[in-house]
């Protein structure tokens, strides 16, 4: 009788989510700051600690969106550049501040649905990684139309494994009036999608808030980070958006072991 390995014999697997770079052309600045040397910082601390020879070498990074500035093709190629200093390969996903023409000339190896969507899925020994796209033209809240929606039930029903959500948009109010207003829109949608699959959906990572959160939706396990270009001050009585530079830029290791999912926030206070 074959045993199977135990825990303790398997090797984790650890891949990497960074969040909203907003990345301006070379030279530029955001609200007064260079969301560059954030991002610089998490490349340069990544690439020291998460190589192939490393402790916990990275399969993979997922950027949740928010890539450019306002979806400049300067501040793509400039992103490129940037990324190549990974040591792993990096999937990307469009935010509310992306352009989809603009990213899809800079990165054409970028995968795409059927609809030109930038969605893909990714299989992993993690699970499977879905991707989604939830960039509406011209608008701060996500959209997942029908044809995203049935690009993700026809992935789903491809395979019976565990699966993780990668989207830019939160699914979920999370207090904050003026980012809740700019959340996912087609929320209800999205659940009669997944909630077929709920028992294997692992977990569900998002950007925009550019907050460290933590929680849970309808059962599925949530997070998400400042991102590395800075940070939404919490105020759950204001519809105002303060963004603040008073807290370090970071990412995130994610550690994978069995059905055990674990997410480690690496916070970079000297990236300034």
């Amino acid at each position: 009788m074959t045993r199977e390995p135990s825990l303790a014999a398997m090797p984790p697997f650890h891949f990497l989510h960074l969040t909203d770079p907003h990345l301006p052309p070379p030279g530029g600045t955001l609200r007064g700051l260079d969301p560059a040397l954030g991002l610089a910082a998490a490349i340069a601390d990544i690439a020291r600690r998460h190589g192939p020879e490393s402790a916990a070498p990275a399969g993979f990074a997922v950027v949740t969106g928010d890539l450019v500035r306002e979806g400049e093709p300067a501040g793509y190629a400039r992103l490129r550049e940037m990324l190549a200093g990974l040591p792993c390969p990096a999937h990307l996903l469009l935010g509310n501040h992306d352009n989809r023409a603009a990213f899809r000339a800079a990165f054409p190896e970028a995968p795409l649905d059927p609809g030109g969507f930038v969605q893909q899925a990714l299989d992993s020994p993690a699970g499977r990684c879905l991707m989604l796209d939830t960039h509406a033209p011209g608008r701060p809240e996500g959209r997942l139309c029908a044809a995203r929606l049935d690009w993700l039930a026809a992935r789903l029903a491809e395979d019976a494994g565990p699966v993780l959500l990668f989207l830019h948009h939160p699914p979920l109010p999370v207090g904050m009036p003026g980012m809740d207003r700019a959340a996912l829109q087609d929320t209800a949608a999205f659940w009669d999608v997944l909630a077929p699959h709920r028992a294997r959906i692992r977990h569900l990572f998002h950007g925009h808030l550019h907050r460290p959160i933590a929680g849970s939706w309808r059962g599925i396990p949530v997070s998400s980070l400042r991102g590395t270009a800075f940070e939404v001050a919490l105020d759950a009585a204001s519809d105002a958006i303060e963004v603040t530079a008073q807290e370090p830029p970071c990412y995130s290791l994610v550690r994978a072991l069995g059905q055990d999912l674990v997410v480690h926030t690496r916070a970079l206070p000297d990236a300034t």
